[in-house]
């Protein structure tokens, strides 16, 4: 660490150097605060032989601003694949929901990007705004008046106006800060590989509702797709460890055929499922972000979206702020962004909750209610309404 950060206090710490994390330090630094990142695990280098498992739908409103942020450029120059067209269908029966970018009048509904990639592109770009990453741990936080102490391995400490947690769903910051979370233990796995497909992936996300859990498969760059597949723990496990040509023939029963046989291209990784909330974005001069604050079921790569817009509506306070000639973060900015985005993310979280649920269950009346819900989300201006809301455009 450098001597002159120790001496100093910074106006922002922000905890945690993913893809959220580093997405709020570079927007602040472009805004001219003096901030630095701590993060205890540095990510490793991306390289694109070796695809991330881990993928995400970047929704057009964390596109813009990964725009903004001069990184989205360096992303789609390595490998981001656009996707025109989402169907989603259920092995209950009924018609498919499908949204489709030429009906709602867009280029495009969305990228396809493994998180490796954004993380290391994001990081280049911290290291060129001259961002300092601190390879540390946070082991407390020392609340002031105005400003909070971080007591980091190492016995080094580093203060600040404010500190931002972005490091994770077991997030040191919350947990110091003393915010309880409202958590589920779905007692189900993620699992997450590449496959290769008999048919083009068409630039479409395809995403089928089983009995088991919802299964996704999301279109890659190079032409293969990419699974995330909601299963209960055991048959998770089972799928994770079966023989290769048992898995194809499986999975390629799961999809329903929709790109013909399906074959693995790459490791089989199972994670648990689980939902958890903060019971409150903000405590003093603390404030948590991303899956620190939230999170959710992986239906389709779509949780980094609800952390680029903690990010994405904390930026556009600042800048109103600053528009103003006001402080660039004011504990009356901060209470107003974390009342906001914890209603917004805990709509959306069980909303995803929502849509597992009734979408793994067998009885009748929910598969009635499933066909109907399919069948009318197909009308166009509730088609408009629920892409509208996906994208980020509708609050």
């Amino acid at each position: 660490m450098s001597a002159s950060i120790e001496r100093r206090r910074l106006d922002a710490v922000v905890v945690g150097a993913g893809i959220v994390g580093s997405a709020l330090a570079l927007g602040l630094k472009r805004r001219g605060l003096d901030v630095a990142v701590v993060e205890s695990t540095p990510p490793a280098a991306w390289r694109a032989e070796s695809p991330d498992l881990r993928v995400y739908a970047i929704a057009p409103d964390s596109e813009a601003l990964l725009a903004a942020l001069e990184v989205w450029p360096a992303v789609r120059a390595a490998r981001a694949q656009p996707y025109a067209a989402m169907q989603v269908w259920d092995a209950g029966g009924g018609a498919p929901l499908r949204f489709d970018a030429a009906a709602l009048g867009v280029p495009r509904l969305g990228h396809i990007v493994e998180h490796g990639l954004l993380v290391d592109r994001l990081q280049s770009a911290l290291g060129a705004a001259g961002v300092p990453i601190l390879d540390a741990a946070v082991e407390g936080l020392d609340p002031g008046d105005d400003d909070v102490t971080l007591r980091l391995s190492g016995e080094r400490r580093v203060r600040a106006s404010w500190v931002f947690g972005a490091d994770g769903a077991a997030s040191a910051v919350r947990g110091l800060a003393g915010i309880d979370v409202d958590a589920r233990d779905y007692a189900a796995k993620g699992l997450v590989a590449y496959l290769r497909t008999g048919s083009p992936h068409d630039a479409t996300c395809w995403q089928r509702f089983l009995p088991s859990g919802p299964l996704a498969l999301l279109p890659c760059a190079d032409g293969r797709v990419s699974i995330v597949w909601s299963l209960p723990q055991d048959e998770a496990d089972r799928l994770a460890a079966v023989p290769e040509a048992q898995f194809n023939a499986e999975i390629t029963r799961a999809s329903d055929r929709v790109l013909g046989d399906l074959a693995l291209d790459s490791p089989r990784i199972a994670f648990p499922l689980k939902r958890q909330l903060a019971s409150r974005l903000r405590e003093g001069r603390i404030a948590l972000l991303g899956d620190a604050a939230h999170a959710v079921h992986p239906l389709a790569g779509q949780g980094v979206n609800l952390g680029l817009r903690d990010v994405g509506e904390l930026l556009a306070g600042v800048d109103e702020a600053l528009l103003r000639r006001r402080a660039p973060v004011s504990e009356t900015m901060l209470s107003r962004w974390a009342r906001r985005r914890h209603s917004e993310n805990v709509v959306s979280a069980r909303a995803f909750e929502a849509i597992h649920d009734v979408y793994s269950n067998a009885v009748l009346p929910a598969v009635a209610l499933r066909g109907w819900a399919l069948a009318a989300g197909n009308l166009p201006p509730l088609n408009r309404l629920l892409w509208g809301h996906a994208a980020g455009g509708a609050r």
